[in-house]
């Protein structure tokens, strides 16, 4: 299963910003080095990029690049020193759109913290009430992912990871694994949706800065 990926190009066509406006975003580490992936192509070598993360880093520059400076956009996301002491209440969770009412009102209740959330715990229940906005997951559903999350998360700490949710004879299952990764299934598992959670904690940093 390979990454899935967007060339130069195409980013620059999709999002209407410009090869300066990208190359001085570089520059000043408001896109990571490691997010430039040189390939072989027909033509040569091409600039690609991790499409959904990109996209989602590109979104937040615009949208907040009218309120900061360009340093201080870089420090806002890439500081994830920041991010790992800030926490937040179900009120303004919910304010910012974060999670909805059904989300917070079923499984906002933290054994040991109360209404207050870390972001690892607002990015839980953001993933949570990304899938059930999607019809992708029923309410059952839902409590078995917010558990693989609370319990199996930990030990990626500071890598990216994806969450792949499978069924088979109606049974639901899900694995995290790191990202970028190829997983094989048996004959009879039905892969319902793959989510790369990096491309959720992009979208998470946007909804706090």
């Amino acid at each position: 299963m390979e990454e899935d990926l967007i060339s130069k190009k195409d980013l620059l066509d999709l999002t209407g910003i410009s090869y300066g406006q990208l190359y001085r975003w570089k520059r000043k580490q408001l896109i990571p080095e490691d997010w430039f992936i040189r390939k072989s192509t027909f033509t040569g070598q091409e600039t690609f990029f991790p499409k959904k993360l990109i996209l989602a880093r590109v979104h937040n520059i615009l949208n907040l690049k009218d309120d900061l400076s360009l340093d201080d956009l870089a420090g806002k996301l890439s500081d994830n020193f920041s991010f790992s002491t800030l926490t937040l209440s179900a009120e303004m969770a919910l304010e910012r759109n974060i999670v909805s009412n059904v989300t917070m009102n079923k499984f906002g209740e933290w054994p040991g913290v109360g209404r207050e959330y870390n972001f690892d715990q607002l990015l839980h229940l953001y993933t949570v009430d990304s899938l059930l906005g999607n019809g992708e997951i029923n309410l059952e559903e839902a409590d078995l992912l917010l558990q693989t999350l609370r319990l199996r998360t930990p030990r990626f700490e500071g890598k990216n990871y994806d969450l792949f949710f499978i069924r088979k004879m109606g049974v639901s299952s899900f694995i995290l694994a790191p990202s970028p990764a190829e997983l094989l299934f048996d004959e009879g598992v039905r892969l319902v949706t793959k989510v790369s959670l990096g491309d959720l904690i992009e979208q998470l940093k946007g909804k706090l800065t």
